[in-house]
């Protein structure tokens, strides 16, 4: 490859990085805070218990489903309008949201979250990956970028119980719109795009659409799959749906000049393996908040504050993890030995929340599982998000960076659904196994002793696709450390400044 110059770094990518790292914690805080309001916001709206489930899903379908063309959007009009476009959209629809008159007015400032989210989730990434070249500085960003991605769930349902219980359900919608205008206003002001990173190649319309109805396809399916079972007529036509959708979409993919979404991205050996093992251990994170979440407030009796601090080592854990092992070492050693460790540590405390009873104590169960959680997801989340866009073409970063979310809001989804689905079959199995204990241990420890059952039972589940996550990063992922050069590559008409892979 020939040599060129080096670009000079932008003098202000750090304030940029504050400002991007602010609307990243507002969307992923978003996935968790509407939980812990939901039972309040049901009450004050008269939505019934069967609707309750759309406050969820429709942010989740319309986020889900959007993505790739939102990331597409970015390639093409500009990832700072983008990114500011998408604050403000978030901002209004959270407001929205806040002043919900009736059920109707809430799904679709919910749905309307969703849709600028998928607009300002791959905007933020891959401005990120357009901004920091230089693979020290890289790693420094994407170690803060990935603590908040694995932690700001959590920290959701901290802020989510505060805001609930001395305020109002209805301030976890309008929490946003401090954030949102803080970082749409740094945006404005202080980040610089780099010069010739845009697409500008067509608009792949039914590309869109085949990938939107797919996506949303796949994500209702797993939606209905909790609440109607697997088998039924819907949850398999919305399966084979998604298939048939998505499969038409690669093909196309491969044959038109423009693609929404080039198949070099994907077909990458190293991004592929990041893509699917990321997916993966979301599907065991989300299990994780849904059953301990539970266990902590139905089982030993915490309130939302307090159920949202006992999730703080966690938090603690991942931006250790993610800043102090991940960031230091991702230029000394391959990231399939970052990432592999990481998923294996955190099975390990998953591991150990397979041991909780009724009776047991946070500190002797739940604190160290957590703490060993926090620190292996934070190690390895950081160099998946750092690799799942590292070399890749700057009128790509944008939807390289929309398939990170993808991986992430698909195993979300797929994690409440299966494991939801797992825990409550494996309840029905001990009560009837366990019957003639109902006398003994009387009605509400009869319950709780089968709830804990069916957690622990999911989350042995949890603790297997952890291990698959481990075996596919080291099996897919075969680059080396990533090095400290920058170079020029290029690749059919464009030529863009990238990091090299050193072996």
């Amino acid at each position: 490859m020939p040599e060129t110059a080096q670009v000079q770094p932008d003098p202000r990518r750090w304030k940029a990085l504050a400002f991007i790292a602010i609307a990243q914690l507002m969307v992923v805080l978003d996935g968790t805070i509407v939980n812990i309001a939901l039972p309040s916001a049901q009450a004050d709206l008269g939505i019934s218990d069967t609707n309750r489930q759309w406050v969820i899903t429709a942010y989740a379908l319309a986020f889900g489903g959007l993505l790739l063309f939102g990331g597409r959007i970015a390639d093409l009009w500009g990832r700072k309008r983008a990114f500011t476009t998408g604050l403000i959209g978030f901002a209004t629809a959270s407001a929205i949201g806040g002043a919900a008159a009736n059920e109707a007015m809430l799904l679709g400032a919910r749905a309307l979250q969703g849709a600028f989210g998928a607009l300002l989730a791959p905007a933020a990434l891959s401005l990120l990956a357009v901004t920091f070249t230089e693979v020290r500085e890289r790693a420094k960003a994407f170690g803060i970028y990935g603590a908040i991605a694995g932690g700001g769930g959590a920290l959701g349902l901290i802020l989510g119980g505060f805001l609930t219980e001395y305020l109002d359900w209805r301030w976890t919608f309008f929490v946003n719109i401090p954030f949102a205008v803080i970082a749409a206003t740094g945006a404005f002001l202080v980040i610089r795009e780099p010069a010739g990173s845009r697409n500008g190649n067509g608009l792949d319309i039914p590309g869109v659409v085949l990938a939107t109805l797919g996506l949303v396809s796949l994500v209702y399916g797993f939606t209905r799959a909790e609440t109607d079972g697997w088998t039924s007529g819907a949850t398999i036509g919305l399966f084979v749906g998604a298939v048939v959708l998505l499969g038409a979409f690669a093909l196309l993919e491969s044959r038109v000049r423009s693609p929404l979404l080039p198949l070099r991205v994907v077909t990458d050996r190293n991004r592929g393996g990041v893509y699917l093992s990321l997916g993966l251990a979301i599907i065991a994170m989300f299990g994780l908040f849904l059953f301990l979440t539970y266990y902590l407030q139905v089982i030993k009796g915490y309130s939302p504050v307090q159920t949202g601090f006992a999730f703080l080592p966690m938090i603690a854990g991942m931006i250790i993890g993610s800043t102090q092992i991940g960031a230091r070492l991702m230029t000394r050693v391959p990231p399939r030995l970052l990432m592999a460790p990481g998923f294996l540590t955190a099975a390990i405390g998953m591991l150990i929340l397979t041991q909780m009873q009724t009776d047991s104590s946070y500190a002797g169960l739940v604190l160290p599982a957590q703490i060993l959680l926090g620190l292996g997801m934070g190690t390895a989340f950081m160099p998946a998000m750092s690799l799942a866009t590292y070399g890749v073409q700057p009128r790509d970063a944008g939807v390289a960076s929309a398939m990170v979310n993808t991986s992430q809001q698909v195993g979300g989804a797929i994690g409440t659904a299966l494991l939801n689905t797992i825990a409550a079959s494996a309840v029905t199995s001990w009560v009837a196994s366990h019957g003639a204990q109902a006398a003994t241990l009387g009605k509400v420890g009869f319950a709780n002793e089968a709830a804990v059952h069916g957690y622990a039972t999911a989350i042995w589940w949890a603790v297997g696709i952890l291990l698959v996550s481990a075996i596919i990063a080291v099996t897919f992922i075969n680059t080396g450390r990533q090095g400290s050069t920058v170079v020029s590559s290029s690749d059919e008409q464009d030529q863009a400044t990238v990091p090299v892979l050193s072996h």
